[in-house]
């Protein structure tokens, strides 16, 4: 999938956001900033995307999102507890920010387990003074299939709150 696929839907994400009149920030393992990217590719977006963290690594979740290492070493770095805690963490830090998105996976082709396979990504989603929810899937295919799924279901949850 190449980023002109996603023009359609960040445009609809963008002016969901402006609607409401909400900011966002996005926090990125699995992605590496590919849903902060594909949003701020549409010219406005300054508009409404606050910004973006890349925290691939644990001690980045913690220090830049909030994570706490107890929920790194009872749940792990993949787990919806994880991705919530990123969204949540990232909202508190970023001042202007009242959305955060969050996804922490495994995109391949190594790392999975039986437990947590190949293509597992967890989803956090939270709203200043709003609600959060969490979600895990597991989506199939190599690691670019399973990105490129990632922040299709990102965008599309954000046109969810």
């Amino acid at each position: 999938m190449s980023g002109t696929d996603f023009r359609t839907l960040s445009e609809k994400v963008l002016k969901h956001l402006s609607d409401r009149d909400m900011r966002l920030i996005t926090v990125e393992s699995c992605t590496g900033g590919m849903i902060c990217a594909a949003l701020t590719d549409i010219p406005g977006s300054s508009n409404v995307i606050e910004g973006g963290l890349i925290t691939y690594s644990n001690a980045l979740k913690m220090s830049a999102a909030g994570v706490s290492e107890e929920i790194l070493a009872g749940c792990g770095a993949v787990s919806e507890e994880t991705a919530q805690a990123m969204a949540e963490g990232a909202l508190w830090h970023a001042a202007d920010a009242t959305i955060a998105i969050a996804v922490t996976g495994i995109a391949g082709p190594d790392g999975g387990t039986a437990d947590k396979p190949v293509g597992t990504v967890c989803f956090g989603i939270s709203v200043f003074q709003g609600e959060s929810r969490t979600e895990r899937h597991v989506f199939p295919g190599g690691r670019s299939d399973v990105r490129n799924a990632t922040v299709r279901h990102a965008l599309e949850m954000i046109l969810k709150v």
